[in-house]
Order: structure tokens, then C-alpha cells, then sequence
């Protein structure tokens, strides 16, 4: 397994357990990240994914919502929810780092190993969604940006 993917798991882990909890503290993030062996001097990427994922949630929920048709963000799987928002933040963010079909692709493979059964091919619908009408033309992603941010 590649680094990457521990920590997407890893970040995926501590979000999950923060989004459930409800406390994005950095006190409950350092102590999450102690338990799975995720500090910030082991694995900088866990760390970023999850700072990340903090810092843009809300831009990223509001194009996972715009994408996910009749489903509400708190009808989702915490698992699929948590997932999709790593997956979104790298598309995002990590784009010259990791190519978006590698984000989709390792968002997938994850949501087969702890979401249900159908969680991989809801995320893939979701996630293929956002890269083709969203990502792809950069006119698109800036007007969906504005309307997922509420500017429009």
C-alpha cells in the first residue's frame, strides 16, 4: 500500500471521527491522529489532507451537494461524506500533485474497503460528475465555485 493511500485513510479516519463528533478542534485532531499513529511529523500528507478538508469544507460540501442529486449531506454516509471530501479537496487543491482520475481512483478503492456496497460506485458517480462538469473547463469551476459559495 503507498504512502499516499495511508493517509488518505488516515486523514479519512480523523475526519470521519470529527464530523461525527461535530469538533474540528485542533485539540481533538492532534489527539485523533496520536491514536492511529498520524502526527504530523510521521505523515505531513495526513496532515494536510485533513487541514485542508477543514480549512475548504465548505466550498467543498457545496459542490459535493450541487453533484449528489436528492442527496443532503447529512443523509450521507459519515464513511462516503468524509471520503468524497478528500477526494474533492485533491481534485481542488492537490491537482498538480495527484492527477483527478488518481483522486477519484484511490477515493473509490477506499470506499470499497470501508464504506458498504454501495458506496463505490456512488462516490465514483459523484466524484466523475464534479471532474467533467466542474473541473475540466475552468470557466465551469469558477461559476459552479461561486454558486457552491453562495456569490451567486
Amino acid at each position: 500500500m503507498s504512502s499516499r493511500r495511508k493517509s488518505r485513510e488516515a486523514a479519512l479516519q480523523v475526519l470521519f471521527s470529527m464530523d461525527m463528533l461535530k469538533d474540528d478542534s485542533e485539540a481533538l485532531m492532534t489527539r485523533l491522529c496520536e491514536m492511529i499513529g498520524a502526527e504530523d511529523a510521521i505523515d505531513p500528507y495526513c496532515n494536510e489532507l485533513i487541514q485542508g478538508v477543514i480549512t475548504h469544507r465548505p466550498e467543498i460540501d457545496g459542490i459535493i451537494m450541487r453533484f449528489s442529486s436528492n442527496w443532503k449531506m447529512n443523509r450521507m454516509a459519515g464513511t462516503d461524506r468524509n471520503i468524497m471530501r478528500i477526494a474533492v479537496y485533491e481534485m481542488m487543491h492537490q491537482h498538480k500533485d495527484v492527477p483527478h482520475k488518481v483522486a477519484i481512483d484511490e477515493a473509490v478503492d477506499i470506499a470499497k474497503k470501508f464504506g458498504t456496497e454501495e458506496s463505490g460506485a456512488f462516490i465514483n458517480g459523484i466524484l466523475d460528475g464534479i471532474y467533467h462538469h466542474h473541473l475540466s473547463d475552468p470557466d465551469k469551476k469558477d461559476d459552479a465555485t461561486s454558486k457552491a459559495s453562495g456569490a451567486i
